[in-house]
């Protein structure tokens, strides 16, 4: 763990470097703009989509390659060039809206570009005023036929609602991949990414190292969250920010500070800068 051993900085989002008021500290986004200028590629690793990106990626001056859709997607937003994708199935998308239906669950759909709902909900209240992701109110029955869908997300606070998240959860578990973000904004709120088999930050940071020929060695990822496992697991040096669940430092080769003292920005400076 030498400084400039590594050329890809790979860091997620939310709880990394986006606190609790939805910024990011003119420490981290220094910090960032440094090893951009040593030569050294940053690539953003997160459960957001594509949309709910495009702010960041632009504040923090980031062009190349990102990860999206908890690894469902990595892309060069910029150019539209997709490296790596994996869609839900459209068997499978069409079954989950039928047995949301028939559940009264609230379930959301999104392509590479859309973020489709069915009705307004508080959920797509803050999609739109929070991730700047506009929905699109479409029929669910059809949109199996007529959408590629990379991740379906349920997003829950009551009781109630986790509960039939859970339904849902038991139902699909052995045909989908699911994982659970939050972002310091909304504490109360557990967003759960629903996603085809197999999907993951890890894997897909496999296929963004093999495309820019970068050894997984030469890898230094930073991330929060339990979605996150995979992605630490993967690098040569795995970086848990201080908020980070047991399991996630269980697999880090460091812990740095939490977003709230600008981990990140500690953690590059130890190790990049």
């Amino acid at each position: 763990m030498t400084k400039k051993a590594y050329k890809l900085l790979v860091a997620d989002i939310d709880g990394t470097l986006l606190n609790k008021d939805g910024a990011i500290s003119t420490e981290d986004r220094d910090a960032i703009a440094k090893v951009g200028e040593s030569g050294i590629p940053v690539a953003l690793s997160t459960g957001r989509v594509v949309l709910a990106s495009l702010g960041i990626i632009k504040q923090l001056a980031l062009d190349g390659y990102h990860m999206f859709f908890d690894g469902a997607l990595v892309i060069n937003p910029e150019k539209g060039e997709e490296v790596y994708v994996k869609p839900i199935s459209k068997e499978l998308v069409r079954q989950t809206v039928e047995f949301a239906h028939l559940n009264g669950i609230n379930l959301d759909f999104y392509s590479a570009t859309h973020f489709f709902i069915e009705q307004e909900t508080w959920g797509s209240n803050i999609r739109r005023d929070f991730y700047r992701t506009p929905p699109t109110v479409v029929d669910m029955t059809k949109l199996w036929q007529t959408e590629r869908i990379i991740k379906a997300t349920l997003t829950v606070k009551s009781p109630e609602e986790k509960a039939k998240a859970n339904d849902f959860y038991q139902h699909f578990k052995d045909r989908l991949n699911f994982s659970l973000t939050k972002t310091p904004a909304y504490p109360e709120v557990d967003f759960i990414n629903v996603l085809a088999p197999d999907v993951s930050k890890g894997e897909a940071l496999a296929a963004l190292a093999s495309f820019l020929g970068i050894p997984l060695t030469e890898v230094m990822a930073i991330g929060d969250g339990s979605n996150d496992v995979s992605l630490l697991s993967k690098a040569g040096l795995a970086v848990a920010m201080g908020s980070a669940p047991d399991e996630l430092k269980a697999v880090a080769d460091y812990v740095t500070l939490d977003v709230e003292h600008n981990g990140a920005a500690e953690a590059i400076r130890k190790f990049l800068l």
